[in-house]
């Protein structure tokens, strides 16, 4: 989507892109060489990460190319990226700029080299472009029931209402969100099915920060082709907020629904300032499990507020509610990113765990104030990495993780996790996380 959407735009103004997807196509060196315009997306940080060594190799290969780098994670970002050789960074709702500096470029009229703050205006949105992209089923794929389907990606919304303090989101859109036209969308899921697609993944930050609109799109979507699948992402304080609609987005077609937990912690919650608590977690999956609805949670286990009861009870409740299946096991390694944009930062300035900016891996450093902490966090994410590479089934690998935790505080190891419906669970055959 960071590459379609923004081809479209650029399309509208007249100019013809060539699209790599780097995440399962090579670097066209020829293709680089001949460009007077690079644009790179980065809507990850894992993304912007590996974007950095790419923009070495573009500038290597053609020193004088426009360099921009656009996309959500860019404007936190923006002086190293500069640093980098970015010409211009780029994040929200960017793409008429984009495509403006394109056509610029390729006029051979010289932009500044600036970076701009986020550009927070709504857009008249055309159709994304999958042409000339690689193939849907190279990507992620729905595993349900013994059976695999091709996926699609759309967005009905971009940006977000909420101001979770750990997340690149509100850093970027500053509470607002931009909903895209019903039949944007639906033309949009119309190209993918015809592409192959039998399930569509909604990627917006928050599904539900529009519930009206999103019904609209679900309830068009389940017209036109019923026999595809979604899933969506949303808050657990918007899940229960507008818990009304999840009945018809069970019967409508919703394989899982993906909510940032983050914590059962009310203290790491109210640091992270995300708007729910243990005991609206704990309702919502019983309202999930009673409406037959898969919920994925996702975690931040390590931060620095995280206990390691907090770790133990994390996992014992994973047991406990039948969640194995439900928590791919690089939830339960995942490590609070302190980027430079991030909204935490200005919180914790001069916190005795708090390090420096690290610009190799573009966030700052930390230490937990519990060493104990930090050496089980190396210790089950070596697990996991293991696990992954051999394909290991999830409850050994859930077993493995809950014994480590364990035995850092000197207890024995758990008994061995049974299976029960999880190991049916829909999911994709990628592990998310953020």
């Amino acid at each position: 989507m960071g590459l379609a959407l923004p081809a479209a735009f650029l399309a509208r103004e007249g100019v013809e892109a060539r699209c790599l997807d780097l995440a399962v196509e090579d670097l066209d060196e020829a293709a680089i060489a001949q460009a007077r315009f690079v644009g790179i997306s980065v809507p990850m940080h894992t993304a912007l990460r590996l974007a950095c060594g790419v923009a070495r190799r573009v500038r290597a290969i053609n020193g004088s190319c426009t360099l921009c780098f656009f996309g959500l994670y860019a404007p936190l970002n923006r002086e190293l990226l500069i640093a980098n050789g970015a010409s211009l960074v780029l994040g929200g709702e960017y793409d008429e700029e984009l495509a403006r500096a394109a056509r610029s470029a390729l006029a051979e009229i010289e932009l500044p080299s600036v970076a701009p703050p986020p550009i927070l205006r709504k857009l008249r949105f055309p159709v994304a472009r999958r042409d000339g992209l690689p193939p849907l089923d190279r990507y992620a794929k729905l595993l349900t029931g013994g059976e695999e389907r091709v996926a699609g990606y759309t967005e009905a919304s971009r940006g977000c209402l909420r101001w979770c303090l750990h997340c690149p989101v509100p850093a970027v859109y500053s509470g607002r969100f931009f909903v895209v036209p019903v039949d944007t969308v639906l033309e949009d899921v119309a190209a993918q099915v015809a592409m192959g697609a039998r399930h569509i993944t909604f990627g917006d930050a928050d599904f539900l920060n529009g519930p009206g609109h999103s019904l609209a799109v679900v309830r068009r979507m389940r017209e036109r082709f019923p026999g595809v699948s979604f899933d969506f992402t949303a808050k657990v304080e918007h899940l229960l907020r507008h818990r009304a609609v999840l009945p018809e987005m069970a019967r409508s077609g919703c394989a899982f629904v993906v909510t940032a937990l983050e914590s059962l912690s009310d203290e790491v919650l109210g640091q992270l300032e995300k708007g729910h608590t243990r005991a609206d977690a704990l309702e919502l999956f019983d309202i999930t499990r009673d409406l037959g609805l898969t919920l994925r949670p996702s975690f931040i286990p390590f931060t620095p507020w995280s206990t390691l009861d907090d770790y133990l009870d994390l996992v014992d409740l994973i047991a406990a509610r039948d969640l194995v299946c439900a928590v791919d096991a690089v939830q339960l390694t995942i490590r609070l990113l302190l980027p430079p944009g991030s909204l935490l930062l200005p919180r914790v300035k001069g916190a005795p765990w708090l390090g420096e900016l690290d610009p190799a891996a573009l966030a700052y450093r930390w230490r937990h104030p519990d060493p104990r902490m930090d050496l089980l966090h190396r210790h089950v994410e070596s697990i996991a990495r293991r696990a992954a590479a051999a394909g290991e089934d999830p409850a050994a690998t859930f077993d493995h993780i809950r014994s480590a935790a364990r035995s850092v505080v000197g207890l024995g190891p758990a008994p061995s996790t049974s299976l029960r419906s999880t190991h049916f669970q829909p999911r994709l055959s990628e592990p998310w996380f953020c």
